[in-house]
C-alpha cells in the first residue's frame, strides 16, 4: 500500500521578482510501515516537501495524494481535519504550548479531536512513559531539557494514532544521548505499530537508522536507496 505518492510536485516561490524553484517534479512512493530519511544541503527542499506533503503548503503544481486522499485539493476546513487524524508532525523548534504541562500538550491533539477526558489522560500518561519521561508529565517546557522537549513532542505527534510521522531535522539541537534515545524510541514505534516515519535531516545518525535515504539536491531527487 502506497501511504504517500507524489506526481510532479513542485514548489515555487517570487522572491524579489527572481523565481526560487524549490521543489521541482518530485515524483516519489512511500509504502505504509517506511522509516525514510530525506537528506541534501540546506536549500535543497527538504522541508518545503515536508510542508506540501502534510498540507502545510500549497504546491504550485503537481499532486500530493495520502491514501485515496489528494491533500493539494482539500479545502482550508478540510485540511485541518485531515491533519488531525491522519499526520503526526514533529517539528525541530518542539512548537509545545509554554502554559500547558507535558500531558497537557500531548492531550491537547486528543481534545481536538473530542476525545474524553479519561482517555486523553490515560493515551498521554502511556505515551510519556514510553519516551522516558513517566515522571514528568506534569513538567512544564520551561522545566524541560532540549531533549526531554522534543520527546513531548513526539509523544504529541503520535497521540492522535497517525498514519505516518513528518519529523523536520528532529534531532538537530539534540545531544548524542537524547538522539540516541529517540531513535530507538521512533524506530520501535515504526517496527511494532508500523507507523511511517520520513525525516527531513543533515544528521548521519538519523540517515544511518533510516531504511530508505532519498537524497535532493536543488529540489530535485538525485538518489533514493533502500538499505538491505
Amino acid at each position: 500500500m502506497n501511504v504517500i505518492e507524489t506526481n510532479n510536485l513542485t514548489k515555487t516561490y517570487n522572491d524579489s521578482e527572481v523565481e526560487v524553484h524549490a521543489v521541482q517534479g518530485i515524483d516519489l512512493k512511500i509504502e505504509e510501515g517506511e522509516f525514510t530519511a530525506i537528506v541534501g544541503p540546506s536549500g535543497c527542499g527538504k522541508t518545503t516537501f515536508l510542508n506540501m506533503v502534510g498540507g502545510l503548503d500549497q504546491p504550485t503544481s503537481g499532486t500530493v495524494r495520502v491514501g485515496d486522499t489528494y491533500v493539494n485539493e482539500l479545502k482550508s476546513s478540510e485540511l485541518i481535519d485531515f491533519r488531525l487524524h491522519n499526520i503526526g508532525f514533529v517539528f525541530q523548534a518542539y512548537n509545545l504550548i509554554p502554559v500547558l504541562t507535558a500531558r497537557e500538550n500531548v492531550e491537547f491533539i486528543m481534545q481536538l479531536q473530542g476525545k474524553d477526558k479519561k482517555e486523553r489522560e490515560q493515551r498521554a500518561s502511556n505515551l510519556l512513559t514510553e519516551v522516558g519521561l513517566g515522571d514528568r508529565i506534569n513538567s512544564r517546557p520551561s522545566r524541560l531539557s532540549g531533549g526531554q522537549q522534543q520527546r513531548v513532542a513526539v509523544a504529541r505527534a503520535l497521540a492522535s494514532k497517525p498514519k505516518f510521522v513528518l519529523a523536520d531535522e528532529p534531532t538537530a539541537n539534540l545531544d548524542s544521548k537524547s538522539t540516541e534515545t529517540l531513535l530507538d524510541m521512533m524506530e520501535k514505534l515504526n517496527k511494532e505499530e508500523n507507523i511511517t516515519f520520513i525525516f527531513s535531516t543533515h544528521d548521519m545518525r538519523v540517515v544511518n537508522k533510516a531504511r530508505r535515504v532519498i537524497k535532493l539536491e536543488d529540489g530535485k531527487i538525485i538518489s533514493d536507496e533502500r538499505k538491505s
